[in-house]
């Protein structure tokens, strides 16, 4: 497991059953990757307690199937070495690992590293789609090459799923297909024990994984609006998997067209990331590059606290510290604050959401953030520049969304903005002219 922590519809568990011969046992095991933890700032994760919490429920799931979870700590090199020693000393040897494949370069990275080590160990280590419903090169141009524009890559993604059948959820019996390799004796690493803190407000702040029909129906008309529940909140779920793709797509499918038109925005994120590993950390479009950024760091902690003096762009701050979450209307207003009002460097924004977002997700992220620069593929062109003040009289115009975090606001502790809206919009447009003036 990876990205895929569920037992349902899980296309790495069923290739691994199909594969499994009458005398062969089948174990599910998760890592806590050392070297993806280690990068994290913040030892009250919320996201690490997450999974934590998922996999705990996962095994007591698969106790009653009579298997066990087990669950590593460390390098996966390391983990699986003593994993595998220990299962040679009761003569066990592994014979194959089945994957769900992961398409961030780290990813890509690590994978090729694990394939050559148990290929070594005479070893198959086999990956399988399963977080998206298309990958790599199923969706291209008649040339083969990748889309590099939203509304092509969509028409022909619509037209695939059609001649395909990507949407039916396989079933699997797993009480009869498995014979389960037996660790009574595994126990799962404590938060603690991989230097982790608890969460006690997890419950209050991981939403339902139910897909509801009722908002879905909605959603066309509702999603742009942060004070109602229009969206389905889901992207946590969909992000590690503890809901298939499939089963959205089939909801996406009977009740919201716009809805499914935002999955299909998932794939060609993911396909992006896997064509253009470069876009992760750079530019998609080079020339964005030498975009000369103020960089102004007192305007970036205004930002990141959510005291910019437009209510908005702090109400969505505010929401996204508080609670790892913020709306997506929301998202594309503060993004294009930072970067335009502002003119801070697009990856300084894309590494605080990274630190902050519960439903993080690279491929996501780093498309959203550079739609907003106007660095990305089939990005916001650079002379467009939201208003934070039109789009919260559009958007919020009750002031429900921004009173609810922002008790402040209207009284004098409220700041006054720290840039003027039609000077720094301005700015941002000369800026970016002076380096793209042959880019339309």
């Amino acid at each position: 497991m990876r990205r895929d922590l569920r037992l349902a519809d899980n296309r790495a568990l069923l290739a691994a059953l199909n594969h499994a011969t009458h005398d062969d046992r089948v174990a599910i095991v998760f890592i806590f990757d050392r070297n993806i933890l280690g990068r994290l700032e913040q030892k009250s994760d919320r996201r690490v307690a997450f999974l934590h919490r998922e996999l705990q429920a996962i095994s007591v799931q698969l106790k009653s199937h009579g298997g066990t979870l087990l669950v590593g700590y460390g390098d996966p090199k390391t983990v699986w070495a003593e994993w595998m020693e220990k299962w040679e000393s009761r003569g066990i040897k592994l014979k194959s690992v089945h994957v769900g494949r992961d398409y961030e370069p780290y990813a890509q990275q690590r994978d090729r590293t694990m394939v050559d080590f148990f290929s070594n160990r005479e070893v198959l280590m086999k990956g399988v789609k399963d977080s998206v419903i298309f990958e790599k090169n199923e969706v291209t141009k008649d040339d083969g090459k990748p889309y590099t524009v939203f509304t092509p890559y969509s028409r022909k993604w619509r037209k695939t799923l059609v001649t395909k059948d990507y949407v039916e959820v396989p079933s699997m019996d797993m009480a009869k297909k498995a014979s389960w390799l037996e660790a009574p004796d595994h126990i799962i690493p404590s938060l603690k024990e991989m230097g982790f803190k608890e969460c006690p407000e997890l419950d209050e702040l991981v939403p339902s994984k139910n897909i509801k029909s009722d908002v879905l129906d909605t959603y066309g008309m509702k999603r742009d609006y942060p004070a109602i529940p229009g969206t389905s909140r889901l992207s946590l779920h969909l992000r590690f998997g503890t809901i298939g793709i499939r089963q959205a797509l089939r909801a996406g499918l009977e009740h919201s067209e716009k809805w499914t038109t935002e999955l299909i925005w998932r794939d060609f994120y993911q396909m992006i990331l896997y064509h253009f590993p470069h876009s992760a950390t750079g530019s998609f479009r080079p020339a964005y590059d030498a975009i000369p950024w103020e960089n102004n760091e007192v305007h970036f902690a205004a930002w990141c606290e959510g005291k910019t003096g437009y209510p908005l762009v702090d109400a969505g701050m505010r929401e996204l510290n508080a609670t790892g979450f913020m709306h997506n209307r929301v998202r594309m207003v503060v993004a294009s604050f930072l970067c335009k009002h502002l003119l801070t460097d697009w990856r300084w924004g894309e590494r605080y959401f990274a630190s902050k977002l519960l439903d993080f997700d690279l491929a996501s992220n780093v498309g959203g953030w550079q739609w907003a620069s106007g660095s990305g593929c089939d990005a916001a062109p650079y002379f467009r520049v939201f208003n934070p003040t039109s789009q919260l009289e559009k958007f919020d115009k009750d002031l429900r969304y921004v009173r609810k975090w922002l008790p402040e606001y209207g009284s004098s502790v409220y700041p006054e903005p720290i840039v003027e809206h039609k000077i720094a919009r301005q700015r941002a447009i000369d800026t970016y002219q002076s380096v793209l003036k042959s880019i339309a």
